[in-house]
């Protein structure tokens, strides 16, 4: 198991001036750091991989559909913009070193309709699932779709909705993850519906249920650990938790307060959250197997 971090906690672009910031990380045990792809070019991620590598830091992005990337728009102009900019997230995180795009690359963050998705929408998304994926295939990148509550997007919400619209989409390149927060808010049980997205789940965001440090709220951590083991995956668990940092980003998610006294309780007890609970889990299903 790996342990990460995403860095859209202080920032939507990492530059030189994160070094303290990634060192800390470092220091306090993190695998691996989320970093987010809104803007720069593929030369820049190079750069900042090859300092992250040297950190030893292992890497994935995170990236949202914006406005005039809508891949479910009636304007065939907009979707065809919307597969240009997947496919500069494919190339930014492949110069980055980083295997997986996470987030909710498959409709406009915080556009709505005023009613549920269309057939017409579902169509276009699967066809810009296709292509986005066979472009990411090529350069060894998956996308790990991230369904969001509600009040973020109305086209995914739910891992069943998810896991049924991955099968359809039916691509190598194109699969699922869990979010710990929006399960919270959609899923009659969301211990159960790590099951339900498992045969799609490629990644994991641990997020407290107001955003805050993980093991400070109400998530039913320890059985969400044991469903995770039970479920074999073995991939990364990151750290997602949201300030003020990034004024579009905490309007998008609605995020008007702090959650927590200072980002170093998120990062340093988040980290010891997750690696004490996913021991316990392991001790957890040994005892029960015995």
């Amino acid at each position: 198991m790996k342990y990460g971090f995403n860095l859209l906690l202080w920032t939507g672009h990492v530059t030189d001036e994160h070094a303290p910031l990634l060192k800390a990380l470092k220091e306090t045990g993190y695998d691996s750091v989320e970093v987010p792809v809104f803007e720069g070019t593929p030369d820049d991620y190079a750069r900042r991989g090859e300092q992250l590598a040297a950190l030893g830091f292992d890497v994935t992005a995170v990236s949202v559909l914006g406005a005039g990337h809508n891949c479910l728009s009636d304007d065939r102009a907009e979707r065809e913009a919307a597969v240009d900019r997947a496919k500069w997230v494919v190339d930014c995180t492949r110069a980055l070193g980083g295997p997986i795009v996470a987030g909710p690359m498959h409709s406009q963050l915080g556009h709505f309709t005023g009613h549920g998705p269309t057939a017409e929408e579902r169509r276009r998304g699967i066809e810009f699932h296709r292509r986005a994926g066979d472009h990411a295939h090529r350069h060894g990148v998956r996308f790990a779709l991230e369904a969001l509550n509600r009040f973020e997007c109305y086209f995914l919400n739910t891992m069943e909705q998810l896991a049924d619209y991955l099968d359809e989409v039916d691509h190598p390149a194109v699969k699922g993850m869990y979010d710990t927060f929006h399960a919270n808010i959609e899923e009659k049980d969301p211990v159960a519906a790590i099951g339900t997205i498992r045969r799609h789940m490629i990644h994991v965001h641990i997020s407290e249920n107001d955003r805050g440090t993980p093991g400070k709220g109400h998530v039913p951590w320890a059985a969400t650990y044991r469903a995770l083991r039970a479920s074999a995956y073995d991939g990364r668990l990151t750290i997602e938790a949201f300030g003020r940092a990034v004024p579009a980003l905490a309007a998008a998610t609605c995020v008007w307060r702090d959650f927590f006294p200072n980002e170093e309780e998120v990062y340093q007890f988040g980290f010891e959250h997750m690696k004490q609970g996913w021991a316990d889990a392991g001790a957890d299903r040994s005892d029960r197997q015995a």
